[in-house]
């Protein structure tokens, strides 16, 4: 047996390089056979850990502001007054004619296509009701903005049909503030943003016949 071990290994040594390449390959295969492992994937996921991917942070929704609430007649005057387009002489004289009863009209209605109705204020005399001024507000996101006014007296303005008609009485020497001598009828219509006259109508009257009210006569 000794002779046959020192056989062995002479021949291991003298063996060609297959033989070297045969044994490289005995020796894996016997790691394999006693529970070596060859290069493992030690990922998370191998470990048994949970992968979380960041979640994307929700983008802000755009939100467009709600249109206003139509005013009150008191929230009117007070939209006239902190309007710094209305001049002072109209705001120092826009008093109530009894208790917080102020002189205004106010109407709503379509005059400009926006997302809520228009406003027309009509300021007045306590007295004789003679109107002294008006404004149009547009609603503009949350609040009102002035988009025309008329501070020369006598007028008075309406909604009509989606038009803004305004009446300024014409008064002659004598003339009664009850019984004007005719009329401008002027109508705007709202185009490019502002309002543009497209129509004027002067209306005469004729005296007063017994007390009553005149007729009007048109142009």
């Amino acid at each position: 047996m000794r002779g046959l071990s020192s056989w062995a290994c002479r021949t291991v040594r003298a063996g060609s390089a297959g033989a070297i390449a045969l044994a490289a390959v005995g020796l894996l295969l016997t790691a394999c056979s006693t529970g070596g492992s060859g290069a493992r994937d030690e990922g998370p996921a191998n470990r048994g850990e949970a992968v979380v991917s960041p979640s994307a942070s929700p983008s802000p929704s755009a939100t467009t502001p709600s249109a206003p609430t139509p005013p009150t007649d008191s929230e009117a005057v007070k939209l006239v007054k902190d309007d710094p387009k209305v001049s002072r002489t109209v705001k120092r004289e826009l008093k109530p004619c009894a208790a917080d009863e102020y002189p205004v009209d106010v109407s709503y209605g379509n005059l400009t296509g926006g997302s809520a109705s228009d406003v027309v204020v009509n300021i007045m005399t306590c007295g004789d009701a003679v109107g002294t001024s008006t404004y149009v507000y547009r609603a503009e996101g949350r609040k009102y903005e002035n988009v025309f006014q008329d501070e020369e007296p006598p007028v008075y303005a309406e909604i009509d049909r989606g038009d803004l008609v305004v009446t300024k009485q014409l008064y002659e020497k004598g003339d009664p503030v009850s019984y004007p001598s005719g009329e401008d009828v002027i109508t705007y219509t709202w185009t490019a943003n502002h309002f543009r006259e497209t129509d004027r109508i002067r209306n005469h009257y004729s005296s007063a016949v017994g007390g009553e009210a005149p007729a009007p006569t048109e142009d």
